[in-house]
């Protein structure tokens, strides 16, 4: 696994090798591209600061960019809002942050669970650090996974959509919905460089999914808030869901995740007809909390 250091080098190179020359508004100087993207002179010239100061923030050296200096070279790379936040994450990683630490235990409020429980007729999830599965209600284990019945340590959206044929088969598209759990934790190792639970879940995604590992030598961050997820049920058939997604006040580590369906639609009918056997199949709501926290 990267460094820290080795982090913000490679997030930077990868972030430099798309940019278009051309499209950036910089002439062509007759010289010969041996590789795609701007060249770290380029970088320097568009973002306003030397080639050697910005060779040795590539470098990983000990600097600390102000945030206009920041700025500049984000929008010098193209970067959206989701990028520069990455970018000032990894500039900003404290001295001795890539130190192993034990990490502590997320758990979610008990008045959060209740609202889970409440949602009968909506999918809901809250995820936490590196796409942890910490709580789900009945309806979104019906369409999705049984979260409850893993065990604790194979509770994580990215681990299940990664390594689980169920997953494959449900999503209509899942390269992009597994290319978006990739950017997420990208973006999570940013901002936490030290998790071993997020260390030893990427080693193990690595090591058991081409795709994962392809991805993840991207280093592509985006964060997701909002869209839709075409599903291919084994129970209802087809529908589209959309999701919105919701901080948890107190505690910014966790999400909530809500997904609803247009009224009128096969999809509604589905959401409804999946609901029904739900409730048919347990006799009333099972709460959202697994039997076991882990």
């Amino acid at each position: 696994m990267t460094t820290v250091n080795g982090e913000l080098a490679d997030f930077l190179r990868r972030a430099r090798s798309k940019v278009d020359p051309a499209t950036a508004g910089l002439p062509h100087d007759g010289r010969i591209r041996r590789v795609p993207g701007l060249r770290r002179e380029e970088v320097a010239l568009l973002a306003g600061v030397s080639t050697d100061y910005y060779t040795r923030l590539e470098q990983g050296r000990r600097i600390t960019p102000s945030d206009s200096v920041l700025d500049a070279i984000a929008r010098a790379l193209g970067l959206d809002e989701t990028g520069r936040a990455h970018l000032g994450h990894l500039v900003g990683a404290p001295a001795g942050s890539a130190r192993r630490h034990k990490p502590t235990v997320q758990r979610v409020r008990p008045g959060l669970h209740q609202l889970l429980d409440t949602l009968v007729g909506h999918p809901a999830l809250i995820l936490g650090r590196r796409t942890d599965v910490l709580a789900s209600n009945r309806l979104a284990r019906a369409l999705f996974a049984d979260f409850n019945a893993m065990r604790p340590t194979e509770r994580n959206y990215a681990r299940w959509m990664f390594l689980s044929d169920q997953a494959r088969a449900l999503f209509v598209d899942w390269e992009e919905h597994a290319r978006a759990c990739v950017e997420n934790l990208r973006l999570d190792l940013g901002t936490y460089p030290a998790d071993e639970l997020a260390l030893g879940l990427i080693a193990e995604l690595t090591e058991q999914s081409p795709e994962f590992r392809a991805w993840w030598e991207e280093h592509g961050v985006f964060q997701r808030t909002f869209g839709t997820k075409r599903l291919r049920h084994p129970v209802v058939g087809e529908l589209a869901v959309q999701y919105e997604t919701f901080t948890m006040p107190g505690d910014r580590d966790q999400a909530l995740f809500l997904y609803t369906t247009e009224a009128g639609t096969s999809s509604r009918e589905a959401m409804g007809l999946l609901a029904s056997w739900v409730l048919a199949e347990t006799g009333r709501p099972q709460p959202s909390a697994p039997d076991s926290e882990g």
